[in-house]
C-alpha cells in the first residue's frame, strides 16, 4: 500500500521501536490514518491507509484453524492482539465451551492487550460451533477466535 501523506520518519521511527523492544508489531490509529508497523522474517513492513486495513491471514494455533474459518460468516475475530484468556482467572470456570448457546453481548472470551483486560462480547445470539484458541494463547488481529452459529 501507498504511504502517501504518512511521515516516512514516523515509519522509520516506529521500526526502530521495533528493534529496540523486541516487539514483532505496533499499531497507530487516528481519525484519517492507520498505521501498523509489524516485523515477519527478519524484515519490517509497513502499511498505511486512510481505511481500515484488511485483517491478516489467520495465524496456525494448536487447534489449527482453517484459512477458510476467517472467512466463516459466524467467526468472531479478535479485535486486538495480545493474549486470549478463556475464564476470569486460573482454575474458574471457561466463559463458553462447544455447544454452548450465548445471547448478543454476552463475554465469550478476555484478551489481554497492554496489561488491560478487555471483554469480548458476542456479536450474536447462538451456538459456538468451535472454538479455536486455548487459554493463554496469544491472537493476532483479525485471527478467528470462535464460530457461532
Amino acid at each position: 500500500m501507498s504511504t502517501k501523506g504518512v511521515d516516512q520518519d514516523l515509519i522509520r521511527e516506529l521500526a526502530d521501536l521495533l528493534k529496540e523492544t523486541d516487539l514483532n508489531e505496533i499499531e497507530i490509529e487516528t481519525d484519517n490514518i492507520k498505521l501498523r508497523v509489524a516485523r515477519q522474517a527478519a524484515q519490517v513492513v509497513s502499511v498505511a491507509s486512510t481505511a481500515p486495513a484488511p485483517a491478516p491471514a489467520a495465524a496456525p494455533v494448536a487447534a489449527a484453524a482453517p484459512a477458510e474459518s476467517a472467512a466463516h460468516p459466524g467467526a468472531v475475530p479478535s479485535p486486538m492482539v495480545g493474549t486470549v484468556y478463556l475464564a476470569t482467572e486460573p482454575g474458574a470456570a471457561p466463559f463458553i465451551s462447544v455447544g454452548a448457546q450465548v445471547t448478543q453481548g454476552q463475554t465469550i472470551l478476555i484478551v489481554e492487550a497492554m496489561k488491560t483486560m478487555n471483554q469480548i462480547p458476542a456479536p450474536r445470539s447462538g451456538t459456538i460451533k468451535q472454538i479455536f484458541v486455548e487459554d493463554g494463547q496469544p491472537v493476532e488481529f483479525g485471527e478467528p477466535l470462535v464460530i457461532i452459529e
